[in-house]
């Protein structure tokens, strides 16, 4: 058991390192891909769509393998509860089958995460950087880091997204167990989910327009206003699988806003940096790690909590029924917990500074910024 435990617990954190590694360069590429802050919204709102529909498509395909077993462990308990079957055996060939599923599940993603990974790494061609002003140095990392985590956009910026980030993810975390054991809708869960990612990429181009006309702050607060409706809705019904479906709707729509604007308002706090701090050279990549290590951190935040609380109201894996003690735990851990996270996220994220009064200033100033480059390259050229 130890050396399962040590086995897991290095894998898991290894495959959490490459993704990392691969999701930090993939994210920062937004910064350089030209164009104007519209051309950049513009490119950030078609990548997360992508995200959205490769996601859809990742959850139809594990669905579709696992779901099947789901049935059988369905069946096996109604076997054991209603016939003097041996309940051990069942459950345990029901968990075997279930097992290779997932296994069948992760090997054909994983070859299409391969597949899309060599797409990216062949298809996206690095060319050689623009001539840096005289004035630019590259400051170290550590000077670097100091100068991120004291530039205030991006702090509110950074823990706003933190407390959003938890919420979805506690969400996203429970729902399934909260199907199985407190809805009893286990057999429709990946159908509900469909439903919250078809609904999330459909929305995608609405959510571009709204910030586009109404800025991005106004975006972000009514499509995540609008996500705790359905939450309390469905952490409230019980075996209603239509009411639960129409509440899926709005929930997607808001899973997009989680999805699009925090990635849409970083590249403003960069430009706001490089506004304030012409002088510094290629810090775009500490501005995307430390957003990505915080997205891992609410994951594995969110698991943990999960797991405690889980644990403690009784909850047992692989048993057919649990104590309402556990129905009500997984209520909480899909309503009132999320919904106060989302509260704390949406104060946070008031007190933002970068409205688009302030955007449109920084283009000017950049605007200045690259003309005073331009001049100052022309006059090395003329020497």
């Amino acid at each position: 058991l130890v050396y399962s435990f040590i086995w897991y617990l290095v894998t898991y954190c290894a495959f959490h390192t490459c993704m990392s590694c691969f999701h930090v360069p993939y994210s920062a590429l937004t910064m350089f891909l030209g164009g104007d802050q519209k051309d950049r919204d513009s490119a950030t709102a078609f990548r997360m769509g992508v995200e959205i529909v490769a996601t859809l498509a990742g959850a139809a395909i594990q669905g579709q393998i696992v779901g099947v077993y789901h049935a059988q462990t369905a069946e096996s308990c109604r076997l054991s509860q209603n016939q003097s079957i041996n309940s051990t055996w069942l459950l345990g060939n029901s968990l075997d089958s279930t097992k290779r599923a997932y296994i069948l599940a992760a090997a054909v993603i994983g070859g299409l995460y391969f597949i899309c990974s060599m797409i990216l790494f062949l298809g996206v061609k690095e060319l050689a950087g623009s001539l840096a002003s005289k004035n630019q140095v590259a400051v170290s990392y550590l000077t670097g880091l100091k100068l991120v985590m004291n530039h205030k956009p991006y702090v509110s910026l950074t823990f706003g997204f933190l407390f959003i980030s938890l919420a979805f993810q506690l969400v996203q975390g429970n729902f399934a167990l909260f199907c199985t054991h407190a809805a009893g809708l286990g057999h429709h869960f990946q159908h509900i989910v469909l439903i919250i990612l078809v609904s999330a990429a459909l929305t995608v181009p609405f959510w571009q327009w709204v910030l586009m006309k109404f800025g991005k702050k106004t975006a972000l607060f009514v499509g995540l206003i609008w996500y705790i409706p359905p939450l309390i809705t469905i952490a409230l019904v019980n075996r209603n699988l239509s009411l639960i479906t129409v509440m899926a709707v709005p929930a997607g729509a808001s899973l997009a806003v989680a999805f699009l604007l925090p990635w849409s308002m970083l590249p403003d706090v960069v430009d706001d940096f490089r506004a304030k701090h012409p002088h510094c050279l290629d810090l775009e990549a500490l501005f995307y790690s430390f957003y990505v290590f915080f997205t891992k951190f609410a994951a594995g935040a969110s698991l943990g909590f999960s797991t405690l609380c889980l644990h403690f109201s009784g909850y047992r894996a692989g048993t057919c029924s649990h104590s309402p003690t556990v129905a009500i735990t997984l209520r909480v851990l899909i309503a009132p917990i999320p919904i106060t996270l989302l509260l704390i996220g949406l104060v946070i994220f008031y007190f933002y500074p970068i409205n688009e009064t302030r955007r449109k200033q920084l283009k000017v100033e950049l605007e200045a910024v690259m003309r005073d480059w331009e001049s100052e390259l022309e006059e090395i050229h003329t020497l």
